[in-house]
């Protein structure tokens, strides 16, 4: 055997074996770091709360509410604190998954790379486009629902007094929930592409995730209808989608099976 063959061999396959105590080591440098980017994110959102809370509360304010109160002396000061956390791990997330990337991606082989590389990168796309959804449509239609109730009431005025801590924990849950709900797409073909799960199991199991997207919107959201259904509808759409990506992928992988060419060593 050549010198060049272990090196080809190495290239294509996984990386070499690392002892125990080395993984720990790996995965200590890469949690510490992950940390540091939370730690230095969280400073810096903290030091802009105010204006962060005042974006996540446009959506309230169109919807024709114009104050906020909170009934406990430390609640202000908890939910800036909170604002800070949430904005720093959005902001830190790339950091994390390129730490976490870094920390698998030696132990697989190539064609696994070019396999789960594209998942990786589309991660936080879909996560931005379902928190972006829910900001801009799914939250103001509900607020705007549920605002309405206020007004006379038998003779007497009913009036809606948010408090800080319940409207920041209303926009994170809707925030949190719609932008895990669009990685459906990703966990679906990942599922496929492991075996785990065939497209014909998926298509013959679409009448259990209709029920199943009602049931997550239900736990997700407020117990109004049309919340539900703002993020139940969405979910089926995704899962529709996921069928469609998973033949796509399907028919390239076949289509580049048949084009690859043929090692004669093989046929022989």
């Amino acid at each position: 055997m050549t010198a060049e063959a272990p090196v080809a061999a190495e290239e294509e396959g996984a990386g070499g074996k690392m002892p125990m105590l080395d993984h720990l080591i790996e995965l200590r440098s890469r949690l510490l770091k992950s940390l540091i980017a939370i730690g230095l994110a969280f400073g810096v959102c903290l030091y802009y709360a105010k204006p962060i809370f005042s974006v996540l509360v446009q959506p309230l304010v169109r919807a024709g509410q114009g104050k906020l109160i909170y009934t406990q002396l430390f609640e202000a000061f908890f939910v800036e604190i909170k604002v800070a956390m949430f904005a720093a791990m959005m902001i830190a997330f790339p950091v994390i998954a390129n730490q976490l990337w870094k920390f698998v991606a030696p132990g697989l082989y190539r064609k696994e790379k070019r396999a789960l590389l594209p998942f990786i990168l589309a991660t936080p796309v879909l996560f931005t486009t379902g928190a972006s959804f829910a900001y801009f449509i799914t939250i103001p239609i509900a607020l705007k629902f549920l605002l309405g109730y206020q007004g006379d009431m038998g003779g007497i005025q009913q009036e809606a007094l948010p408090s800080v801590g319940n409207y920041l924990s209303f926009i994170m849950q809707f925030i949190m929930a719609f932008g895990i709900a669009f990685l459906l797409p990703i966990l679906l073909m990942l599922l496929e592409r492991s075996g785990l799960v065939t497209r014909e199991q998926l298509v013959s199991a679409r009448r259990y995730m209709i029920v199943a997207a009602f049931a997550i919107a239900a736990v997700f959201t407020p117990p109004d209808i049309l919340s539900q259904l703002l993020l139940a509808i969405p979910l089926v759409f995704l899962y529709e989608m996921s069928l469609f990506a998973i033949w796509f992928t399907q028919r390239r992988r076949k289509t580049g099976a048949e084009e690859a060419p043929v090692d004669p060593l093989e046929e022989a």
